[in-house]
């Protein structure tokens, strides 16, 4: 198959890049993308696109996620998550005392009261955000003071599945948080610290589901990690986790097929979808804008092949923003029958 979607099971300890390479090798081609990074301490599911469903990508990024993560409470991070380094609290008595009185009950309260909804987030200082071009987590990592903008971001839900009291000057809060694409987890584990007077980070991530695509479904497949020892160009042994995808799989098409989610069935999953005459098919095929009026995005398909993704554009118009099917391709498609 030519292009496609996978739902991949990120490892930890590995890039969503290293994800992307080894899908590479994996399909045999050098046009794949993914729809929303993970970063190396995070699992879970990571949207891949290949051949021209990569043009899919940025429908399925806007979607909702689901996540399943562990905040530790009474130290910061400078990455926010396990990953960076630990700060301690200059009040170190005052913080153990706040977290040997933190009940489940005020954990709740505040979470509710401040962390559901419709909120304001500043994004992590070592984010993927841009800053004049460059990316936060660069500019961070050279030094510099990084000031992110507050962006709106929406919790439908931040539930707490458990708290546990540790014998060191800590307390452990698992959670599940559902919540709309641009949030920040990390975030919200640092601001539920600093908002309880504590600080937090994260120690576990895993996200359980971006949009209709889930970590537990039977087409996903389920990467693991290898040590690659390599010599750099000073001659110096450097050790490196490596993303691997399961044995056999590569070389097998009728089991990679198996996973594989057509370019049609990726777009019925993340946009409404509207059914295409022969008339209006030819009319995209050529760019041309519809009389159709549309609130929204739209996936437009035309015997069960996935044909454009349409927009709005003017009163009772609408445009195609991304066509997967060209003029030719669509005149063998109208010959068949």
């Amino acid at each position: 198959m030519s292009s496609g979607v996978l739902i991949v099971d990120k490892p930890q300890g590995v890039t969503s890049h290293d994800v992307v390479a080894a899908c590479r090798s994996l399909l045999h081609t050098s046009k794949v993308g993914h729809a929303g990074t993970l970063d190396p301490m995070a699992t879970g599911v990571l949207v891949i696109g290949f051949g021209s469903a990569t043009r899919l990508l940025n429908s399925i990024v806007g979607t909702d996620k689901t996540y399943m993560t562990t905040i530790r409470l009474g130290l910061r991070s400078t990455t926010d998550d396990a990953d960076g380094e630990l700060i301690y609290p200059d009040n170190q008595e005052e913080v153990s005392q706040r977290l040997t009185e933190l009940t489940r009950e005020k954990i709740v309260s505040t979470i509710n009261e401040q962390l559901v909804g419709q909120i304001k987030q500043v994004p992590s200082t070592f984010s993927a955000k841009k800053i004049n071009g460059q990316r936060a987590y660069n500019l961070a990592r050279s030094g510099e003071d990084v000031q992110l903008k507050a962006q709106d971001i929406t919790i439908s839900s931040f539930d707490v599945l458990d708290v546990r009291h540790a014998e060191a000057a800590s307390v452990d809060v698992d959670a599940r948080v559902t919540c709309s694409a641009g949030t920040y987890i990390r975030a919200l584990g640092r601001d539920l610290g600093k908002l309880l007077g504590v600080g937090g980070y994260l120690t576990m991530l895993r996200r359980e589901r971006v949009g209709n695509f889930n970590a537990d479904d039977a087409m996903a497949i389920k990467f693991s990690t290898v040590e690659r020892v390599f010599t750099d160009r000073d001659g110096v042994e450097q050790r490196r986790m490596k993303a691997v995808y399961p044995d056999g799989l590569r070389d097998n098409q009728e089991a990679l097929s198996a996973h594989i989610i057509t370019p049609f069935q990726a777009a019925a999953a993340t946009l409404p979808m509207i059914e295409l005459s022969d008339e209006q098919a030819v009319d995209i095929s050529f760019g041309r804008p519809l009389e159709l009026s549309i609130p929204h995005a739209v996936a437009a398909s035309y015997k069960t092949h996935l044909m454009a993704l349409l927009e709005p554009w003017k009163k009772h118009v609408c445009k195609p923003s991304t066509v997967f099917i060209t003029s030719r391709e669509l005149a063998t498609l109208i010959q068949e029958g």
